[in-house]
């Protein structure tokens, strides 16, 4: 599998495409999503980030995959690695990361597309490690991290550098995965 792209039993993780742009404006404009987040994107935010996550696949090789179900080829998010813009005690790194619409919880895809992800970083990448963070309340993505045999060191919580002093979720937790740790399917 090419690491542009790659699929689960029921996802297809792979580059971005225009069409991608108004459902990924959607998910970012829903409080319910954004909930752990400073605020909600607007469109042109949306727009941006998607040229920010194909200039990170053309930079490393990797980056932030567009997320549709096999089944419909539903668009439902987005999943991968990247590298944090920001500077911290854990930086430089990479992280995997998730952001799926509303209709997309409860499933099981976040886990499911974040352990394609994580196989890609090690088994393609050789990197030798991967961490993930998120807002300290953010029980979801926390669990997703747990599932996926990640470690949490709570000395290692920060404040996140991009998010305003004081406000609800400048906390932050930090999980780690070294590749040592990580189970290698044969590919």
């Amino acid at each position: 599998m090419s690491p542009t792209t790659n699929e689960t039993d029921r996802l297809i993780l792979r580059r971005w495409r225009t069409e991608d742009g108004e459902p990924f404006a959607a998910l970012n404009a829903d409080p319910a999503v954004m909930e752990h987040f400073p605020s909600t994107l607007s469109r042109r935010e949306s727009d941006e980030l998607i040229e920010r996550i194909e200039a990170g696949f053309v930079a490393q090789g990797f980056g932030l995959w567009a997320l549709e179900l096999k089944a419909t080829g539903e668009f439902i998010g987005f999943t991968g690695v990247s590298v944090p813009s920001f500077e911290a005690a854990f930086t430089p790194t990479v992280e995997v990361g998730w952001r799926l619409a509303r209709r997309a919880w409860g499933n099981g895809l976040a886990t499911e597309a974040a352990r394609a992800s994580l196989d890609v970083a090690f088994c393609d990448f050789g990197l030798p490690e991967v961490v993930s963070f998120t807002f300290e309340g953010n029980a979801r993505s926390r669990a997703v991290m747990e599932r996926l045999g990640m470690t949490h060191d709570p000395s290692e919580d920060f404040d996140h550098p991009k998010v305003a002093a004081g406000h609800r979720v400048v906390r932050h937790v930090l999980y780690r995965m070294p590749a040592d740790r990580w189970p290698v399917k044969d590919r």
